[in-house]
Order: structure tokens, then sequence, then C-alpha cells
């Protein structure tokens, strides 16, 4: 069990990395931006996020690692000992926070035996803050205000509203697409940024996003986590739970994230 001020003082620091990154976000110039290994952007704010989230936790459990995405390099030798941590993104859709369009998020969830179990998301221009954990629930904090979200039904042969990204579209998703709009009376294409995509089924607000491309598991835990306990699921291509670190590399495989969980999405 999590306690109460355990999700409290999550989500307060998801806040003040989110103020540090609004911060570099609205100042006048240039952002510092850098690329990383794999060719992705890296920010300032991708940093400033990093340190804040980082040492909060240290301080918060100095007992559980932490593996985010700014992190140094850490071995599969040790990472395979870890049987409880936090996976961290601190800055998730730095493409977006570059193009100013506001979709992008800070993403803290705990993993415990490969599952997500809390999974906090911080949205930081409109200041919403979505949490969940299994068993008890995931909720949606705006205006101060926070409520309960669950997911929506989905009716064959009728509506259906798809999540995609809005900068990594693929040629698998367009064929996937196709399939799909042969039995649906109206299919609505969401394009959005980084987590929002999963926090969006999470809430009832869609139906289903496909991701046949490349993510790595920072950027999905902690959506996943609320995703699940708003009575979704996230699962591979082959429709199997997405569980975490299980192997070498930390890339996801091309995934499902579902809202109704009865619905049979493998006949497309």
């Amino acid at each position: 069990m999590i306690s109460n001020d355990l999700i409290a003082s999550v989500k307060e620091i998801s806040k003040v990395a989110g103020a540090a990154i609004l911060e570099i976000y609205n100042k006048e110039g240039a952002i510092k931006v850098t690329s990383k290994d794999d060719q992705s952007p890296l920010t300032e704010a991708d940093l400033a996020a990093h340190e804040i989230i980082v040492s909060a936790l240290r301080q918060l459990t100095p007992d559980l690692p932490i593996l985010s995405e700014e992190s140094t390099s850490i071995s599969w030798k040790e990472r395979q000992t870890w049987s409880k941590y936090w996976l961290v993104d601190p800055l998730d859709g730095t493409k977006e926070f570059l193009k100013h369009n506001g979709e992008f998020t800070v993403n803290i969830a705990l993993i415990d035996d490969h599952v997500p179990v809390f999974g906090v998301v911080f949205v930081p221009v409109s200041n919403i803050l979505y949490s969940g954990m299994i068993g008890q629930g995931a909720f949606k904090q705006s205006d101060g205000v926070e409520k309960q979200i669950t997911v929506a039904l989905t009716s064959a042969f009728n509506d259906v509203k798809i999540v995609a990204s809005r900068s990594h579209r693929s040629g698998e998703l367009d064929v996937w697409l196709k399939k799909v709009e042969k039995s649906f009376k109206n299919v609505e294409l969401l394009s959005i940024g980084s987590s929002l995509k999963i926090c969006l089924i999470a809430e009832g607000k869609a139906d289903i996003y496909p991701r046949l491309a490349l993510t790595s598991e920072w950027d999905t835990a902690a959506a996943q986590a609320i995703l699940e306990a708003a009575g979704g699921i996230l699962t591979d291509i082959e429709f199997q739970t997405y569980r975490y670190n299980q192997k070498e590399n930390i890339l996801n495989p091309f995934f499902f994230a579902i809202g109704d969980v009865n619905f049979d999405w493998q006949q497309f």
C-alpha cells in the first residue's frame, strides 16, 4: 500500500518540476537545445526537471533506485536486481515543448515487481494533474478540484475516438486505421503529444491509442498506471499486458493503450 503522504509528495514534486519547465518555456529568447545519441532533442528544461525530481525522490524514498530518461547510464546488471524503483520522464514531449504547443508532461511512476502501480502525469501549461494507483482508482485534478476518472465503453459499428502521436506517425498506423474505418460508423482521429494520449483514454475521452512506433519505458509507465487504475490496459501488439524492467534495453514494443478491456480490438 502506498501512503497518502507519499502520493501527495509525488504530486507536489511533479508540480515543482513543471514550474521549472514553465519558467524556461515562457522566457524570452532561444531555448538551449542539444541532441542525444539517438538524435532526440535535449533542452535545459529536461535537465532542470530531472534534477528537481531525482533530488526530491532521493530525499523522499532514499532506499528506492531511480531511472530517469536523463540519468547517466545504469547497467542492466544493476537494474535487473531492482524489484521496486521510480521510473521518470522529467519532460515527456520535448518536441512539443519546442513547438510551443503545450502538449508536454512530467511523468513519475513507481514500478513494483515489473508493474507500474502508481503514476503521476502533470501538464504544466494547463495545470492539470492526472494520478492513479492500482486498486485505488485514477483521478484528474483541474482548477483545484480532483475527480475520479474511468475509461469509456467502446461500441462496435458506432463512433470511435482514436488518439495518435502528433510527431511520430507511421505507415503501420495508417494500415491499421484503414481496417478500423471499415467497422465503425464514425472514426475520429485525435493527434496530441506526450503521455496525454493515454490519459485521454483513462478519462474516457478516447477509446484506443495504437502506438506502432518506438517509445521507451519512461514514456509510458506513469500513464499506464493511471490507465490501468481507471479500468483500461496497455498491451503489446499480441495483446499481452506490458510490464517493465524485464529486458536489457528500455525500448517498448509497439503497443495499444485500450480503454474498454471487453471490446475485441484483436479483430483488427
